[in-house]
């Protein structure tokens, strides 16, 4: 929605969540995607869950391993869209414990945005000052103290099916948006 309302580039930030092994959906850290994917630990997470560094490599292969399906599904060989010097958007559907958006807004900031700006609906009050320390600004429209899940602020929070994710990126092509913008330069 916000690519259609700017007439923006649509791109993906390919994320994974490195998951406590006896539970996945606490997040010890996060990978990105890259030449050189970037890891970033959560070491409270990892010290109070007793996680020793190869379960942590272990994890973290997987989800890379997954990173890297994804992007031959999603955007084979494809370009990325080039933010050197632009405006970049990071949304995320919201913030639980930050790491994966800590992560995405890390690979972001190494591709040379003019301003990266994170956008998302809904965050811990907490988290968000971390997250102004990684982007130039943070659109956060809803954030709380007592936080729980992200799931809980959504009426429908299931997850996105690999043809939908396809879908959505063939109705905007980085190179027919960047094509339009360099002729109305």
């Amino acid at each position: 929605e916000v690519a259609v309302s700017l007439n923006a580039p649509l791109d993906l930030i390919l994320v994974r969540k490195i998951g406590v092994p006896f539970q996945p959906e606490l997040a010890m850290g996060a990978v990105v995607d890259g030449g050189a994917p970037i890891v970033v630990r959560n070491e409270d997470v990892i010290r109070l869950a007793g996680i020793g560094e190869q379960d942590f490599k272990t994890v973290c292969e997987q989800e890379l391993a997954e990173i890297e399906r994804r992007r031959q599904r999603y955007l084979g060989s494809g370009e990325r869209i080039d933010v050197a010097g632009r405006t970049a958007i990071v949304i995320d559907d919201g913030i639980a414990t930050g790491a994966t958006t800590r992560a995405a807004l890390r690979a972001t900031r190494m591709r040379n945005p003019k301003t990266l700006v994170l956008a998302v609906p809904v965050a811990p009050t907490e988290n968000l000052a971390a997250m102004r320390k990684e982007a130039d600004d943070v659109v956060c429209l809803e954030d709380y103290a007592l936080f729980g899940a992200i799931g809980y602020y959504y009426s429908d929070f299931r997850q996105i099916s690999d043809q939908e994710v396809s879908e959505i990126l063939a109705r905007f092509p980085a190179r027919a948006v960047d094509a339009a913008r360099q002729s109305a330069a």
